[in-house]
Order: C-alpha cells, then structure tokens, then sequence
C-alpha cells in the first residue's frame, strides 16, 4: 500500500503557506500617514503580522523608526523577533495576565492616537483569548471561568464570541472608539465561517450586530454556572457593543487579507494534480467533530466501495462538547472518530489539521496541530487492543494518537484560518 503521509502533509503545508503574513500582508498596507503608524496586533499570527509590517515600513518604505510604534499581543510559543513594535506573549484559548496588560497597553495607545496618525490594527484567530480587558464590575478571574465554561460547552466560536463581546472594554468596536481621532485600518486573517469581520477576534473595530440578549439567552441555552458579577454586566445597557452609524466608524476600514477559502482551495490544486477526483465540502464546516467525522466515512465508504480515487477536503471550525476528562481538540476528535469507523478498510487515509499548528491543548506551542490515519493506525489499534470508542467517550484523542505515533505536530505555523481536513481514498 501506498504511504500517502508525506501527500497529506504536503497538502496541510500548502494550505497554510497561502495564509502565512509574509504572502498575504504587504500588499494591502497603507502609505505612511502625516504622523505615526501605531500598530497594535492581536492573535496567532500577530507577531508575524507585525514583523511584515515593520519590514514594510522601515525597510521598504523607509519610515524613520521613530514614527512606528505598537504592541503585538499573540499566544505563547507564537512571538518572532520585531524591531519596533513590542510582542507581548500571552494565553490562549484562557486568558492570562499578559493577555490583560497587553490589552490595556493597547488600549491606551489607540487613545493616545491622534488624527494624524495611522492606527494599524492587525487581527488573527486567537485575539479573543489574547485580549483580555474585562467590562467594568468584571474580574479577570471572573472572565476566566466563564470562557472556560463557553469552550466546553461545545458552542461554537460565534456564539463564544457574543458573550466574550459583552464582557469587554476591547471587543465588539470599543477599540475603534478608543482610537477615533486616527484613521483606522484594520487587516485580518480570517478564522471564522463565512468570514464575518465582527466575529474574528471578536471584532475589535467594526459594527456588531449581536446585543446584550443574545449574550444572556447564550447563558441560559447552554446552561452555563456564571458568577452573579457576569449576570449584572449582561444587565447593564452600558455593556452593549457598538453598533453601525456609531461615531467610532468614521474612519475606520476593515478588509482581510485571508480567508480559509483560499487556503482550501490551494489545497484542492494540490490534490488535484495528485490525481485525484475532488469532493470540496467547503471551507465555513460547523458541528459536533465526532458527527461531521461520521458523515464523512460515510462518504469516504461509498467512494471506496465504488473503487474511486477521491479526495474529501474540508475547513470550518469543529466543535467538541466535552463530557470526559481526556485531552485532545476537534482535529483530534474528528481524526479518532474517523479511525472507528474506518478501521476495518484499506485504502483509506486522512489528516484532520488546525492551520495555526495547536489543535485544543493546554495552550503550549509543543501541543498536536491534529492527526493523520491510515492503514497503520489501524494495524495499531489491533495489536495494541486499544478501542477508539472508549478514548472518544473520555474526550482523549490525544493519548490515543500518542500511542499510535499518529499525532500531527507542526509547531506554531503563525497563522490560522482554521482547519484543514482531507481523506483520501485510493478505491480498489
């Protein structure tokens, strides 16, 4: 049989270099204002982000050093060296005191800007968790809890997002109002389906359509134990997000740089002139990892029995609702559930991969980007008697695939739209 591990991470490289700063960032930078360009960044790839844009600046465009300022606040494991603008390291996907200082650096600074000056808001997936400025009456400590509540609640990032909006003095436009006097341009990776600018990185500098109901109604739904200080600021109107027409608004702009699309659409070019018939089922994928992984065998199943040479790619963002005390994220889960359904098949491999190189974890830069399957996993799982249902249930894909030898480590990619998925099936 074939080894297609080298294809499926050739094809996972592929998607994320199509989204990494240096490609994608220097062509939509603005000329250089009367007065500063004061970055502020947030994300996975923030620090990359601002590396670029200093290159821009200084080197290409010859802007005296002393007229580029900023603060990069991005994951720990993620920063690179920068000149100018200062990285600051911090917690993700729960917040830690350096996501908070750098926020409030952040926030000063944009207040600090002024009509001349060029406010360079640079945003990738992860700043929701990197900046952390909690709404007034809010502890940190408070903050903290019910974002760990909201991640194993199984929501998806969206609806994580509204409640994080209302709970902020950063998100949901209050960074734009803090920084009007100045010309806003806000450029961002995209990391979230369909692209929606409010929601990546809970959307710092544009108009948000959800409101404080939606926030409390996200509370009940999912049943969530919050403490009584989080109930009152969801009460207090003062807490509602900036909507469209606010002055916040008048200067600010907003475009992406990359989207998942792109990146899944250069993995589907890779794919295809491998040889391989394509099922694109799109790049905005939501749902329980372990239900999206099931409909997927079924469709890896058909085609094998078929004896067709196919390849099934996906993106979105996975959910896993988590009800065991295991370790692992929804590549890994997805992954697990996968080799379940299809450890009795040959001609069957699969890689299920978050393009930002951490796939859930604990927030170290060593974490799994996801999982890789194939018939060796299978032959795996027999001699070692190990019983994917079992470690599905406990929510520990992770330890499962540390045994197998099968977990997809990649480091920080420093960027991320995402997640890629491929199964490719070789027929008869």
């Amino acid at each position: 049989m074939t080894d297609r591990r080298p294809l499926l991470r050739e094809i996972f490289d592929a998607a994320v270099a199509a989204a990494h700063p240096d490609v994608v960032l220097a062509a939509h930078l603005r000329p250089v204002p009367k007065g500063r360009v004061i970055c502020l960044a947030a994300g996975k790839a923030a620090a990359a982000m601002a590396a670029a844009a200093e290159r821009h600046y200084l080197d290409q465009l010859g802007l005296a050093p002393s007229r580029l300022t900023g603060i990069a606040t991005t994951r720990h494991g993620h920063g690179v060296p920068t000149r100018r603008i200062r990285v600051v390291e911090a917690g993700h996907p729960v917040p830690d005191e350096a996501g908070l200082m750098g926020a409030e650096d952040s926030l000063r600074m944009a207040q600090e800007a002024t009509a001349d000056d060029l406010l360079l808001v640079l945003l990738s997936g992860g700043g929701s968790a990197n900046w952390i400025a909690p709404a007034d009456g809010v502890s940190f400590a408070q903050k903290q809890q019910v974002t760990r509540a909201l991640l194993r609640s199984g929501a998806p990032i969206g609806e994580i997002n509204t409640v994080r909006k209302h709970l902020s003095r950063i998100k949901g436009g209050r960074l734009a109002r803090a920084g009007k006097p100045a010309d806003i341009v806000t450029l961002a990776i995209s990391d979230v389906p369909r692209d929606d600018p409010s929601a990546i990185a809970s959307g710092p500098t544009v108009p948000d359509p959800t409101t404080l109901a939606d926030a409390r109604a996200l509370i009940a739904k999912y049943n969530l134990e919050v403490d009584d200080a989080i109930r009152h600021a969801l009460d207090d109107a003062k807490n509602e997000s900036c909507k469209p027409g606010d002055a916040a608004f008048a200067r600010a702009h907003f475009e992406l740089i990359a989207r998942p699309k792109a990146s899944l659409d250069a993995a589907i070019k890779l794919v295809r002139d491998a040889g391989y018939e394509i099922v694109d089922l799109g790049a905005d994928l939501e749902g329980e990892a372990r239900n999206v992984a099931a409909d997927h065998a079924k469709l890896a199943l058909r085609a094998r029995a078929e004896g067709k040479r196919v390849a099934i790619l996906s993106g979105g963002e996975l959910t896993v609702t988590v009800r065991g005390n295991g370790r692992g994220g929804p590549n890994q889960e997805y992954a697990l559930a996968l080799a379940g359904l299809l450890k009795d098949t040959s001609g069957i491999s699969a890689l299920a991969g978050d393009t930002d190189g951490a796939d859930g974890g604990a927030g170290s830069a060593a974490d799994p980007a996801g999982a890789m399957i194939d018939q060796s996993t299978f032959a795996k799982m027999k001699s070692l008697g190990l019983n994917a249902a079992a470690y599905l249930d406990n929510n520990d894909a992770s330890a499962f695939f540390a045994a197998t030898g099968d977990l997809l480590l990649t480091g920080p990619t420093l960027t991320n739209v995402n997640d890629i998925r491929v199964i490719l099936v070789d027929g008869v």
